[in-house]
């Protein structure tokens, strides 16, 4: 069996030690937390949308590079030894062996992420950024609605993670298909 080949890809390892294992881990609150507010202390102002946007892209860019990782790793490394058989430079190999075979294994896990930041999104609300909870919080300030309110917000999410779901539904099946032939 042979080995998967060495990308020299720059920040591959720094990737895979410190980033993905850090902002995977933090909380997206305690992130925007600390971008919108911690870095003022250091000479940095940030607004709380591009806090609120750092902290989620941040956090789930982390879980990206595992999901991808695990894709990547998941081909049988016989396919590298038969696209060099064929000639193929390792980023022809790459584009269109690896990563179409990969694509079956990554984007079920890649679409829950959507979902789940999309999710996570209510958490930058405490940062001052007007989003569907921030909008719902208000709301229930001011017409003392708190049911309706809430209840709306449920609503809206739900909807917007099935339209989600019903958009991943026809990738995997695509990519399920193409992994069968």
């Amino acid at each position: 069996m042979g080995q998967f080949p060495n990308f020299p890809v720059m920040g591959s390892q720094w990737a895979r030690s410190i980033f993905s294992p850090h902002f995977s881990g933090c909380a997206a609150v305690g992130a925007a937390f600390s971008d919108h507010l911690g870095l003022p202390q250091i000479g940095l102002i940030v607004d709380p949308i591009p806090a609120g946007l750092a902290a989620l892209s941040l956090r789930y860019g982390g879980y990206m590079t595992e999901i991808y990782r695990a894709g990547i790793r998941s081909i049988d490394p016989g396919q590298w030894e038969a696209s060099a058989a064929l000639g193929l430079k390792k980023g022809v190999a790459f584009r269109k062996v690896i990563m179409p075979q990969a694509f079956k294994i990554i984007i079920p896990p890649t679409g829950n992420s959507f979902i789940a930041m999309l999710k996570d999104s209510s958490l930058v609300s405490v940062v001052g950024v007007w989003d569907l909870m921030y909008v719902a919080r208000s709301a229930v300030r001011s017409k003392f609605r708190i049911l309706e309110m809430l209840i709306t917000a449920a609503l809206i999410y739900w909807a917007l993670s099935f339209l989600l779901e019903l958009g991943q539904a026809p990738l995997e099946e695509r990519f399920r298909r193409s992994a069968a032939n």
